[in-house]
């Protein structure tokens, strides 16, 4: 047993910034009904969506070998951090969203780079871009500067929430680099 998680039950967390698609990307992926705790805002998340996440999606995916992903989506409301750092506790992966369209897209990555940094530092992390028909700037690569940055050698990928194939492209490089991490740090068994 892992000290972050069971090897064949693997917690990933889904974090992002409001509207970045976080609560789309688990209905699209998961194999049960997913659960969430949407409630209609009243406040300038309003401007962006009728309804907010206040403290967590959840959807999961059966993969083979007995192998199960377990999916956390995190509220995007910065107020609502405190719950953010509840759901980290035992996940294996992250996977944040950062909405193209955001005033700042590149402080996005940097919040959320710093915000889960614990997790990121014993982990790994890919990034989903979304919304790049809508704002197709900053560019992909704009993103993988910044990371480098912060000395993280993260993928970056563009992203539609609604369409599977995107989000089981995230997942599949999160998974491998999981994998891949453990071999190095000699884990028995893959994830």
């Amino acid at each position: 047993m892992s000290k972050r998680g069971n090897l064949n039950d693997l917690k990933l967390i889904i974090a992002g910034n409001v509207a970045a698609g976080k609560s789309t990307a688990i209905r699209t992926i998961s194999d049960i009904r997913p659960v969430n705790a949407d409630v209609s805002v009243s406040d300038s998340v309003s401007i962006l969506k009728p309804k907010a996440t206040v403290t967590m999606d959840y959807g999961e995916l059966t993969l083979g070998e007995g192998r199960k992903l377990r999916l956390y989506g995190t509220p995007g409301q910065r107020r609502f951090d405190f719950m953010s750092k509840v759901l980290c506790r035992g996940a294996l992966g992250l996977v944040v969203l950062i909405d193209n369209r955001a005033k700042n897209p590149m402080a996005e990555l940097d919040y959320y780079s710093t915000l889960f940094s614990d997790l990121i530092d014993e982990s790994a992390m890919v990034i989903g871009v979304t919304h790049r028909d809508q704002a197709p700037e900053p560019a992909l690569d704009r993103y993988e500067w910044r990371l480098q940055a912060f000395h993280y050698p993260w993928p970056v990928f563009p992203v539609d929430p609604r369409k599977k194939s995107d989000i089981t492209t995230l997942l599949d490089a999160l998974v491998m680099m999981l994998d891949h991490s453990r071999e190095l740090h000699g884990a028995v068994g893959k994830i």
